[in-house]
């Protein structure tokens, strides 16, 4: 047995535990030093923080990045360098990612998905969302990815379900089963414990995934600001079906939270929830929804136009009394965010362009413009007053993508996508490229934000 220095041997365990201090196991089979772990996002009060700062920021939903970063004939990743360079330009700093797909039987969603009943995912519009996160970590952009979808466009609950139930499912907006048949059967998912296996099988495998691109593990990557449970999951459509589903709903969220937690205890996880709208309108089940600690921040999503706040055909008209709901709905959920001291990000905001069909990007966006900057000045003014409103994601950068078609409508086979999803004329909410106006209000909007 060889003679050990003693104090040889004291330098090398003082090393060994300032190694230990100064490095965190970040998953993907990687350590990441403390210095380098603060370039993730974090939550501090209701704060956000990155590299030590307050991070507050201007976002975009880009639903589709993932299917322009794919090398396949559906993929276009010039394109996609050409929008996150439009949005950088405009000082938009984080973006809104759909990181699932489920390959579905509904009308009006997108195909391909990235996963069919089976465990073989498909492994091209994973390279993709690879190729999108690389993209976007070279622009020094971070995102949130969401995991499902509550509604049909992207597959979502209703698909989990029909793959292990016989194959019956609800189409949204089929009038044999009006509304809330469609939410409230989509209910049943919290509930459903061969569904919701497969969709944690995914999630590990999304959560725990290297990038094919820079080598980096999911787990270990800072361009990934959050995960998201879901786009805009809601415990049932209707009273009736929501009340006694709530404790499930409840439950579904935290554990699904705590789990994603335990693969990857470095990024922040939030729920997808559109707020009151998306919670019976109670602010008891907005806030039982967000409690959890695992939980880091609150969403909320403001579309006037679908809850008939205001008339697309008469927008002057019923824009102040729209813009006065809005107003509202906006302090309830900085009250609610303060309340639970977390940060609030207005995550999904709309607003269709001057006229009750107007889609082409060559109709104006005037009222769409004063919508916007309501949006930002409600923002800028919490910000400066310290308050929980940290950031916002505009709803959605159509950028040069056009439709083909004369009535604006989505069809399966086509590759020109746009921040409006398959199930929504094309045009309705996005904003295009030759959208002067709204930029410069986007823009503006960020100059002040980069200031605070």
């Amino acid at each position: 047995m060889a003679v050990i220095d003693r104090r040889a041997a004291l330098l090398a365990g003082m090393a060994l535990v300032a190694a230990c201090t100064n490095t965190a196991h970040l998953g993907a089979n990687r350590l990441v030093s403390r210095s380098e772990a603060s370039s993730f996002v974090t939550v501090h009060g209701h704060r956000f923080e990155r590299n030590g700062m307050p991070y507050r920021y201007v976002g975009a939903n880009i639903w589709y990045g993932a299917w322009l970063g794919a090398d396949t004939a559906y993929g276009d990743r010039a394109r996609l360098g050409r929008e996150l360079d439009r949005l950088k330009a405009l000082g938009v700093r984080n973006l809104r990612i759909l990181g699932s797909a489920e390959l579905s039987p509904l009308k009006n969603s997108i195909t391909p998905g990235f996963r069919d009943r089976t465990a073989t995912y498909n492994e091209d519009l994973l390279k993709g969302l690879d190729w999108t996160l690389a993209e976007m970590a070279k622009r020094d952009m971070t995102g949130v990815i969401y995991l499902t979808n509550f509604w049909e466009w992207s597959g979502g609950m209703m698909t989990y379900l029909s793959w292990v139930n016989g194959g019956r499912f609800i189409d949204m907006n089929d009038p044999a089963h009006p509304w809330p048949e469609f939410a409230d059967w989509n209910a049943a998912f919290y509930t459903n414990g061969q569904a919701q296996a497969m969709y944690r099988d995914y999630i590990r495998a999304v959560v725990t995934r290297t990038n094919s691109v820079t080598g980096v593990g999911y787990a270990a990557d800072p361009t990934i600001m959050a995960w998201q449970l879901a786009n805009e999951p809601r415990p049932a459509g209707g009273d009736k079906a929501a009340i006694p589903n709530l404790p499930n709903f409840y439950r579904w969220i935290d554990e699904t939270a705590r789990y994603i937690k335990t693969l990857d205890p470095n990024h922040l996880v939030s729920t997808g929830s559109e707020g009151l709208k998306g919670s019976i309108e109670r602010e008891d089940v907005v806030l039982a929804a967000h409690r959890s600690p695992a939980i880091d921040y609150l969403t909320t999503h403001i579309w006037p136009n679908n809850w008939t706040w205001m008339d697309s055909g008469n927008l002057a008209g019923t824009y102040d009394a729209g813009a006065a709901k809005v107003a509202d709905y906006l302090d309830t959920h900085i009250r609610l965010a303060t309340t639970l001291g977390k940060p609030l990000v207005i995550e999904e905001f709309g607003y269709p362009r001057d006229g009750k069909t107007a889609y082409d990007p060559t109709i104006t966006t005037v009222f769409k413009d004063r919508f916007y900057r309501q949006i930002y000045a409600a923002i800028e003014a919490n910000a400066n007053a310290g308050g929980p409103l940290a950031g916002s994601n505009f709803w959605a950068w159509n950028g040069e993508a056009r439709t083909p078609h004369a009535d604006h409508r989505f069809q399966r086979g086509d590759l020109g996508y746009m921040g409006d999803p398959p199930h929504e004329p094309q045009g309705w909410y996005g904003v295009f490229d030759s959208d002067t106006a709204t930029q410069s209000v986007i823009r503006a909007h960020a100059a002040v934000m980069a200031g605070l």
